[in-house]
């Protein structure tokens, strides 16, 4: 039987794509993307001409089995997403799944994630750590923070530009203005950068220089 593959693309710089993860994709029968634009790029810099189709959250829900039965058919299907690996705070689990229940074996190449990096030069500790990737915007957020704030690992959250300061502020009223934070963003790009210090220095400094690209906030653990 064919299998599903997960395929990480960079994060970024498209040098760190892997020659296997070229390879795959180009063997794939069907290569599934988050965004085919974005994921066009990817394949025209490796002249990877496979046929391409979108796989979203819009649209997973309803195209799930349309994609297990073409596996079961044969086909070798790769899945993407638009940067890292897929399934990540990405679309994919719900496949990933349905495949598993359907007896249909997932690859997984190891590959780029934005959380490992920047977790590697926050300078805390890496021994123990835990991703909560996207924080709610509504429901249930203050809750999930209060979490966070009593935790003695360390903390991952990826953030969009527009609520960093936000969610920085609500982090330092939880857990205090002294708490040590690393913000790393543009990773493996040109103008990647991270910021390091308390809360209160961290939350300054993007007050005054506005948060462009996507954030990785890493937030060192409550001490005893």
């Amino acid at each position: 039987m064919a299998i599903l593959t997960l395929v990480p693309t960079p994060i970024g710089n498209l040098e760190d794509m892997t020659f296997r993860a070229v390879r795959l994709l180009k063997e794939a029968d069907l290569i599934l993307a988050e965004d085919t634009r974005t994921t066009g790029i990817l394949l025209k810099h490796y002249d990877i001409q496979n046929h391409i189709q979108s796989y979203h959250k819009f649209n997973e829900h309803q195209t799930v089995e349309r994609f297990i039965e073409r596996i079961k058919a044969g086909e070798n299907i790769a899945l993407v997403s638009d940067a890292g690996t897929p399934a990540i705070s990405d679309p994919g689990f719900l496949l990933i799944r349905a495949c598993l229940r359907k007896g249909i074996e997932v690859e997984c190449l190891p590959g780029a994630s934005a959380f490992v990096p920047a977790l590697v030069v926050s300078g805390f500790p890496c021994d123990r750590f835990y991703f909560e990737g996207f924080l709610p915007v509504k429901k249930g957020r203050r809750t999930r923070m209060f979490s966070i704030a009593s935790d003695e690992r360390t903390c991952i959250l990826y953030e969009s530009p527009f609520r960093l300061v936000k969610t920085l502020i609500q982090l330092s009223e939880m857990c205090g203005s002294d708490r040590h934070v690393s913000v790393s963003r543009e990773l493996s790009k040109r103008f990647e950068e991270t910021i390091r210090g308390t809360l209160e220095e961290v939350i300054r400094h993007f007050t005054e220089n506005e948060p462009k690209g996507e954030f990785v906030i890493v937030l060192e653990g409550k001490k005893d």
